[in-house]
This record gives structure tokens, sequence and C-alpha cells, in this order.
């Protein structure tokens, strides 16, 4: 009986050890992605500022920042000289940046991925966008309060707060010089990125 337990025993410790060298490599991949990942963000200065905004809920300065970061790389330092068909080439990867901080740090409730899910549940496609059809433009404006009583408001009429209706921030980019133009392109870059 002691024989077969002792057995046991050594069995029970090899699968441990085993188990715990699984659980270690499995830790050092992870770290070794993370630190790979961490290795394509150069430009982090970049989006701090941004990020320190969100973290703090300073959302009408985090949406001025927004506007600054894609002016940046687009750049121009102001938004009559970003042409709309400079947006259909403008970098996923600083939208997909910019994206998830505005979702990481307002708990899902604001974004460009949470504003195109809208668009598409309004009936909004990338043919819709590519066609610029207005009238489903209306219907994301009502959807996330950017319009009201069939009026579009500005962007200086928005609070910036946490409890204003999902998807409505950030806003201070959508108000173009261009329009409707500009909000269409703006979309379907934001399609053919997979936001």
């Amino acid at each position: 009986m002691d024989g077969e337990r002792d057995e046991l025993m050594a069995r029970l410790e090899g699968l441990e050890t085993r188990l715990e060298g699984f659980i270690q490599q499995g830790l050092t991949e992870r770290i070794a992605r993370l630190e790979d990942a961490l290795t394509l963000v150069t430009d982090v200065e970049r989006y701090q500022p941004l990020q320190r905004l969100l973290k703090t809920g300073k959302l009408r300065e985090a949406d001025e920042e927004t506007v600054r970061v894609i002016l940046q790389e687009a750049g121009t330092p102001d938004r009559e000289d970003l042409p709309p068909d400079a947006i259909l080439k403008f970098p996923c990867s600083v939208l997909r940046v910019v994206d998830r901080l505005w979702i990481t740090y307002t708990g899902g409730r604001f974004g460009f991925s949470v504003q195109l899910q809208l668009y598409k549940a309004v009936g909004g496609t990338l043919e819709s966008a590519i066609a610029q059809d207005t009238a489903l433009l209306n219907r994301l404006g009502d959807r996330v309060g950017w319009r009201q009583n069939n009026q579009w408001r500005t962007h200086d009429q928005a609070r910036h707060d946490l409890d204003d209706p999902v998807g409505c921030y950030p806003v201070i980019w959508w108000d173009s010089p261009y329009g409707d133009k500009m909000v269409n392109y703006f979309l379907t870059r934001l399609f053919t990125c997979g936001l």
C-alpha cells in the first residue's frame, strides 16, 4: 500500500513539475509577445496626452487631442487643409490606437468603432458610405445625439460627459469643413480598416 502511495505521490509531483513548467513557459511566451508588441509602439509620446485625458475623464480635452493626433499624422495643422481624399489613405494603426484608448477609458461607450457599429445599426454599409447616403448620416446623428429637432448640433453644444449618448464621442473630428463628404470618407476608412 505504501509503495502504491509513494508511486502515486511521485507521479503527482512529476505532473506538478510539468504543469509549473507549462505555466511558466506560457507566461514567458506571453511576456515575449507583449514585449514584441510594445516595440511596435514607437509613438508612445503621441498617444500619452490622449490617454491621460481619457484616464482622468477630461472628455472635451480628449476630443480636441483626438483631432490633434489625426491632423499631426496627416501632416497638417488645420482641418481645412485636410482633403477628404487623404482620409481614404489614413493609417489604420493610428485609428486603432485612438479608438482603443477611447474604448478602454470610457468603458466601451465611446470611440470610432462604437460609432461605426451604430452606423451599421441604422443600416449603414461600406457601400452607403461610399455613395454618401445623407439619410443614413442623419439617422446616425439622431442615434448618437448629434442632431436634435432635425438639426445638426455644433460640437460646442456637446457636454462631454460620460452620461451622454453611447457613441457620441469623439465628436469634434466629425465637424469638418467638408461636411458630409468628409464624414462618409471617414466612415469608409473605418470600414476598410476593420474597426
